[in-house]
């Protein structure tokens, strides 16, 4: 029996791709399928699968192949997919990167991955900036540092990793985008498939979005028309799924009426639908030109140019980095960005001159011979056989035991369940009977204030989440109506048949609303949620001068951070917020003693909050002693509140804790862990004492049942959190204020996780933003 002959790829096992996967409708799931077909068919004898992100919470239908499914918004689940990896036998990772991809600020979620799995990895990078912002440009380096190699797929792209990013050149590996192999064929063998028989067929293909610059061969069409009126334009492709969750089908809309006014919409045919790869084929063999009309330079690649060159397609484009390349040596002809004239000349000298449009076809179809897949597969697996014989130098065993004196323990999912249950088409309800939501107290402002500042932080784990941002709306438009302009401050209480109950709201109401619409302002992404924002809280500002209550300080001064960190340069709320943060430093000064650091007598609610404002304002304001004095008193709060087993103990609200007399043990509320860890995370911020994370972990662990009694408040079940800790036990009652303090506390530590990897952006960056900010208003 012959011996069967022995591959040089033969290390590699197993190899699983990580990205984006068919059936969900993008390129880098198109290119992810693509690749794993292309490898596992030049090297049968590797183990091929996948790990698939997924954007929505119910996945997609995937084929057998992928065998892991990652929520992109859901840190737990990139450990556990860590994890699943290091168990697995896994001879290479092969990453496909893209920022918005994954969960996380800036996609950072992924990089929490890769730092736990000792695997070689070697990750391909579907975009690359020239002037990258500073968090962008950080996660990209540290991919680097975490790769064993790095695959692009344009010479330009090269030069920017090592220019840009300071990639050392060994690390990076230029391998082709792959193309399906296509036989080089005559258009018209495929025309008479789509009514196009005996015309002369211009195509675009890909995922309808503003960017892909449409409109300009619109634009051009009438010329194309006058001299060749057999002409056809075929805008094959769905809107993009990104566009369509924000502004429907309006781009696509827009093109049909842009061409039915110039008199050309019987020369315009939309395919709208995702094609799968031979429908492609068909359509890129029917086209006479392919055309990129792109609005911007910036695309360092792109498949659907790849596709149409490698199908022999006489090709007119725009100058974005990828079609300079491809298009190099008469492969096809470059036209100035936004100019229809332009289009309109060189594709009618193309049709006008076949001879050369034929030569031009022929010079794209050999040149990306080195492209079809069959040929790209080999380079990724000699690429994998490099990163597997380097990387194992540098990594430990595969198979690493996380102990829970190693990092930081896993966090809860966060479950929204409980919140919905509460709120109505008015807002949030204050109190729960039980499970029940409780309509005879009604509803409040301060809840609804902390329930926007639960939904703004969540979309930054689900950015897609249409209940996110319905429930956005409902805390907004509750604080909107709460605003009383006669006296320029929010109401706070209103009863279940929706009658204000005063005219008037507290102080710390105020403060709160103002918290909340900061937070709102810093992450909405919605111009309609951010305009009402924006606008309430300008209008909100007057009352602050006139504030006492330091929570209430507190809680304003909390929000104007956070609305700093998107207009930074605006110059009122910055004389706003010094003004605020030196008269709660004077409280201070008049009560502070080396044995008491505290603002007042007592020690009563929510008392973290006024360390954590003047952490924030000392480390912006530049004064050293505003911070120590924000940091001493954290820690005097910290080590009170620390019973002698270690856990958290706060102070309790029957007696509270007088200067010179004894801390009340109960009742224990929710919203002092809550406020504790919104401040040992800042804290860690700006000292980079990894003990603070440490501690808001343990203060996380008092809703779990690491408290005096030993008992749980959060109900796995519901999604809520109970009232509090009583002597006799928990309060059952599953209310707003102790649900959401929950919610925050778990969103502060999920959002700090995804952003632990990245660098706290300065105000000083923000401040080229503030001509937005009276446009935004106004709006």
């Amino acid at each position: 029996m012959a011996k069967r002959k022995q591959s040089k790829w033969e290390s590699i096992k197993t190899v699983v791709l990580l990205g984006n996967y068919l059936p969900r409708k993008c390129g880098i799931a198109t290119f992810t399928t693509d690749l794993a077909d292309a490898i596992a068919k030049e090297a049968p004898d590797t183990a091929v699968w996948a790990m698939a992100m997924n954007d929505r919470l119910e996945g997609y239908n995937y084929p057998p192949r992928v065998r892991f499914e990652i929520s992109q918004g859901q840190l737990n689940e990139y450990d556990l997919a860590a994890e699943f990896l290091n168990m697995s036998h896994v001879d290479v990772v092969c990453l496909q990167h893209e920022y918005g991809i994954f969960g996380g600020r800036k996609g950072s979620n992924i990089i929490e991955l890769l730092q736990d799995i000792r695997i070689p990895v070697v990750t391909t990078l579907h975009t690359i900036l020239k002037d990258p912002p500073s968090e962008e440009k950080k996660i990209l380096m540290q991919l680097a540092d975490l790769s064993d190699r790095l695959v692009v797929m344009s010479q330009r792209a090269v030069e920017f990793l090592r220019d840009i990013y300071n990639v050392p050149e060994e690390k990076i590996v230029f391998i082709p985008h792959g193309i399906p192999d296509v036989p080089f064929a005559d258009p018209s063998f495929y025309k008479d498939k789509f009514g196009a028989e005996g015309k002369k067929v211009i195509l675009t293909f890909g995922l309808l979005s503003p960017g892909k610059g449409i409109e300009n061969m619109i634009d051009a069409l009438p010329r194309i028309v006058k001299e060749h009126p057999d002409v056809v334009y075929i805008v094959l492709g769905a809107t993009h799924p990104n566009v369509k969750a924000e502004r429907g089908e309006d781009y696509r809309i827009e093109l049909q009426l842009r061409a039915k006014e110039l008199g050309v919409d019987s020369h315009v045919m939309f395919h709208d639908r995702f094609v799968d790869l031979d429908d492609l084929c068909e359509f890129l063999g029917a086209a006479d030109i392919f055309v990129t009309p792109y609005l911007s330079e910036t695309q360092i690649t792109s498949g659907t140019l790849a596709y149409a060159l490698g199908a022999g397609n006489a090709t007119v484009s725009t100058p974005y980095w990828y079609a300079q390349e491809m298009l190099a040596e008469n492969r096809g002809r470059l036209v100035p960005f936004n100019d229809p004239g332009a289009l309109a000349k060189q594709i009618n000298d193309l049709f006008e001159n076949e001879v050369e449009r034929h030569a031009m076809r022929k010079r794209a179809y050999m040149f990306c011979r080195q492209m079809i897949w069959k040929e790209v597969a080999r380079q990724y697996l000699d690429t994998f056989v490099l990163a597997k014989r380097e990387g194992l130098k540098a990594r430990v065993p595969a198979f690493k035991l996380k102990t829970l004196g190693v990092g930081h323990p896993n966090l809860p999912e966060i479950n929204l369940n409980h919140l919905c249950l509460m709120t109505d088409d008015t807002g949030i309800l204050q109190h729960a009977k039980f499970t029940v939501p409780n309509r005879s107290h009604g509803y409040c402002t301060d809840d609804n204030a902390r329930a926007l500042i639960v939904t703004v932080m969540a979309q930054e784990i689900f950015p897609k989440d249409l209940l996110l941002k319905a429930l956005t709306s409902t805390y907004m438009s509750f604080l909107d109506h709460a605003f009383n302009e006669e006296t320029g401050r929010f109401r706070n209480f209103m009863s279940y048949n929706r009658q204000w109950l005063e005219e008037t709201g507290s102080e710390d109401s105020h403060g709160r609303s103002v918290w909340g619409l900061g937070v709102a302002v810093a992450f909405s992404k919605n111009k309609g949620q951010l305009g009402i924002a924006v606008n309430l809280f300008h209008r909100s500002l007057g009352a602050l001068q006139s504030i006492r209550s330091p929570r209430a300080i507190a809680y304003s001064l909390i929000g104007l951070h956070a609305y700093l960190r998107q207009f930074g340069g605006d110059t009122r709320v910055r004389r706003l917020r010094e003004l605020l943060a030196r008269k709660l430093m004077k409280m201070f000064s008049g009560n502070i003693t080396d044995d008491w650091p505290w603002i007042e007598e007592i020690v009563t609610y929510d008392n973290a909050r006024v360390p954590h404002a003047l952490i924030l304002s000392g480390q912006w304001l530049q004064d050293n002693e505003m911070l120590s004095i924000g940091l001493k008193s954290l820690e005097w709060l910290k080590k009170i509140q620390t019973a002698k087993e270690g856990h958290f103990a706060p102070v309790g609200n029957n007696g509270w804790y007088h200067k010179g007399g004894s801390m009340a043990r109960f009742d224990q509320q929710p919203i002092e862990s809550c406020a504790m860890i919104d401040a040992c995370i800042e804290a860690s911020k700006i000292t980079r004492d990894d003990s603070w994370v440490s501690y808001a972990h343990r203060l996380l662990n008092w809703y779990l049942g690491e408290n005096d009694l030993r008992l749980a408040l959060y109900d796995h079940t519901t999604g809520g959190c109970q009232d509090g800790l009583e002597p006799q036990g928990v309060n059952e009652n599953q209310g707003a204020e102790s649900t959401l303090s929950w919610l925050i506390s778990l969103l502060t530590l999920h959002n700090h996780r995804g952003s632990g990897v990245l660098e706290t952006v300065t105000e000083l960056e923000k401040i080229e933003e503030s001509d937005k900010v009276e446009s935004t208003v106004k709006g």
